[in-house]
Order: structure tokens, then sequence, then C-alpha cells
């Protein structure tokens, strides 16, 4: 085991679970990672085997045939699995924060139904709030939902759905203004809908589309779509939690636990980029003697090293935090921002160390250097997470003039 990004106080089970991931991510994903990432192709054989290992119940309580498993437990799980390949954390990540949403959120029916076949990873999640308009403004959305008897009809074109293609159940947040009185906060009169689907591309169920995956420059393998509804039909049971006005509450609970996902994230890649450095540094040599020996490569795995323990520490920090119950949104911000930003600083490093083998398709850095710039984007930019990290910090040190 290396000996950067270690977390004490890790009982006999977490550890157990840690190692069999690590197992498999040195076994099963990383010998293959890079070339199903050049053809972009859906890694379907990593997926079974993470159902095999129980990865897609890992935080579903035990009651529905999880594991029940903390989410310090789960994001160690995600930076394992990054360090092996960022887009195959993708895959479970949107899945665990639908599982989240519902096990948080859900009637007690929805409960049942969804998660024991969630835990088994035959029900595969995805969530839906972003807009083609939108950006970072969530209580902008425009897509709408409007009761109809015991339905609801939704219309609206939805962007950047992770799993969009192989999800069968999507959390979609739309406004709903039913029981809502004009002049009602934006954020108030907000609904999200569990909405089941066959996966696949096209009309996937009278009246919802996913038109077919967007080409991106990086987090290939996984499939990132639109969702369009014209006229879609819900019935009134798959509002979740049963009632409306309460999807932005739901889904910014989901996210918070999903940023402390992206950080994880962004520790794996890191740590994957460090390992590939100093690796490297030993092996190349340059006037007479490893790169390693020359003190400016030095200084660079010193910088790289403290940067992927640092990164570490905060995600480890902010998980514990919201595991014993206390609101964490700060320290998710943190550890989010911090990790996503020190990732890219490490690949960026890596890549140098590496010369020009770093710029060819046949090293594995090139890959990194291309998928790092996405967890400066995904759930909240590096600028949302200081605004929220600011008026976080202004309500605790408040002046007292």
């Amino acid at each position: 085991m290396a000996r950067l990004a270690q977390t004490a106080g890790l009982t006999d089970v977490q550890q157990e679970i840690l190692s069999t991931v690590r197992d498999f991510v040195d076994k099963e994903i990383i010998p293959v990672a890079t070339e199903l990432e050049h053809r972009d192709e859906y890694p379907q054989e990593i997926v079974d085997g993470l159902k095999e290992l129980g990865l897609f119940g890992l935080m579903i309580p035990e009651e529905y045939g999880g594991l029940g498993e903390s989410l310090l437990t789960y994001a160690l799980c995600v930076e394992e699995i990054a360090r092996g390949w960022m887009s195959v954390s993708g895959i479970i990540n949107t899945h665990f924060i639908v599982a989240y949403m519902l096990k948080q959120h859900g009637t007690q029916e929805q409960k049942e139904y969804f998660l024991p076949r969630m835990a088994l990873g035959e029900v595969r999640g995805a969530f839906s709030m972003s807009e083609p308009a939108l950006g970072s403004d969530v209580s902008a959305i425009t897509s709408k939902a409007v009761k109809d008897g015991d339905e609801y009809v939704l219309n609206g074109q939805k962007m950047w759905l992770t799993n969009g293609g192989t999800s069968t159940l999507v959390a979609v947040l739309t406004r709903s203004d039913e029981g809502h009185p004009e002049g009602t906060a934006p954020h108030k009169s907000m609904t999200t809908f569990l909405v089941e689907k066959e996966p696949g591309f096209g009309e996937v169920r009278p009246g919802l589309t996913i038109p077919g995956k967007i080409d991106k420059m990086g987090y290939k393998g996984v499939d990132t779509t639109e969702l369009i509804m014209d006229n879609l039909r819900i019935p009134a049971n798959r509002v979740l939690g049963g009632s409306t006005g309460r999807g932005f509450y739901q889904m910014m609970d989901g996210v918070e636990v999903g940023r402390v996902n992206v950080a994880a994230r962004g520790c794996g890649v890191a740590q994957r980029a460090f390992e590939l450095g100093v690796s490297y540094a030993q092996q190349r040599h340059t006037f007479g003697k490893p790169i390693a020996q020359h003190q400016a490569i030095q200084f660079k795995l010193a910088e790289m090293a403290t940067k992927v323990e640092a990164a570490h520490a905060m995600m480890v920090n902010a998980a514990r935090k919201k595991d014993s119950g206390e609101r964490n949104d700060l320290e998710a911000g943190m550890a989010k921002y911090l990790a996503s930003e020190y990732c890219k600083e490490v690949v960026e490093d890596a890549f140098r160390i590496h010369g020009g083998y770093g710029f060819s398709k046949e090293y594995e850095i090139e890959r990194l250097y291309r998928e790092a710039p996405m967890l400066l984007i995904g759930e909240g930019t590096a600028e949302i997470q200081k605004m929220i990290i600011g008026r976080r910090l202004l309500e605790e040190y408040r002046f007292q003039g």
C-alpha cells in the first residue's frame, strides 16, 4: 500500500471493502481503461464486476438489500475507482445520488419499490437538473409539470445527463406551480419526479426522448445526454416524497453528497497522476541520470504529493461530517474546490514530467489530462463553490458590531 492518502480510524470491514476495490481496479480497470476510453466504449464488463462486488448498493440500507455503509466508505471506494478510470466512478455516482435521495426523501412505497432493485444494480439511476440555457442558475429552470387528474404532464429539455442512455430511473427536477401562489420564490416551486424508462436512445417511453450521446473531450465511455420531455405523463405517486415544492431542497441534498464524490474523484485522479509521474521520473534518464535525481523534478514531486495528501484529508473530513449528521455544505464545497483544482495541477505536473511522451496517446497521462477539467465544472463550478464557501463563512463569522 502506498504511503500517501491513507485514512486513519477505518474499521476492519471498511479496510476489507477498500482492499477488494483496489484489487479490482488494479486488475480489471487500469489495464483496459485507456483503450476503452479512446474508443469511447461503455465499460460493460467493468460495470458487471462492480455489480458483483455489491457497489451499486454500498450506501443503500441493509433492510433494502444494500450494504448500509457510510458516505466515507463510499467516497474512499470512489477515490480508488477514479484512480483507475474516472468515467467508471461517474457511472456509479449518479446512481448513488438517486438512491441517496430516495433513502432520505422518498415515501415508504417509493423506497420499497426502487431501493432493493437499485442495490442489485438492476435499476440504474440518473438525475437531471441542468438545462441548455441554465448553467449554474438552477432556480431559473423552465421545464414544467402541470397536474392533470392523477397524473402530471411534463414538458421541457434537460441537459448534461450522466448515464442518460444506460439508466432506467431518472430523478428529474421541474417547475410545478400547483399549490404555490404567484410570487412564490422560484426554489419553492420545484418538484423532483421519479421517471422510469427503458435503457437506450431515441423515444424510451411515450413523451420521453434521449437523443444520443454528446461527444466530449474527456470523460468518455460514460454516456452524457440530453433529455426531452414532450407531454410526458407521470403518475402522482412518482413525485419524490409525495408532495410538490420540495424538489430544490431534495436535489441540493443530493448534490451535497455528490460534491464529496467529485472531491473523491479528484483525489483518485491526482493519485494516479502522481503514481505515473514518480514512476516515469525514475525510468527516464537525462544528462546521465534519472530525471528524478534532478532537483527541479524532485520539487515537482514534492508539490504533487503534498497536494494529493491535502485533498484527501479535506475529502475525508467532509464525508465524516455528513456521516455524523451535521451540515457539511462548507466542508463539501471546500473539498470539491480544492480537490478539483489540485487534481488539475498534479495532472499537469505529471504531464510535464513525461515531456513529449505525455502528448502521446500511448501514455496514460494523456487520458488523465483530458479527464481532469470535467472535475472543475461537475457538481458546481469552482466559482459556485467559492460563493457557497464565502456565504457560509460570513454566517459563521458574522461581525458582532
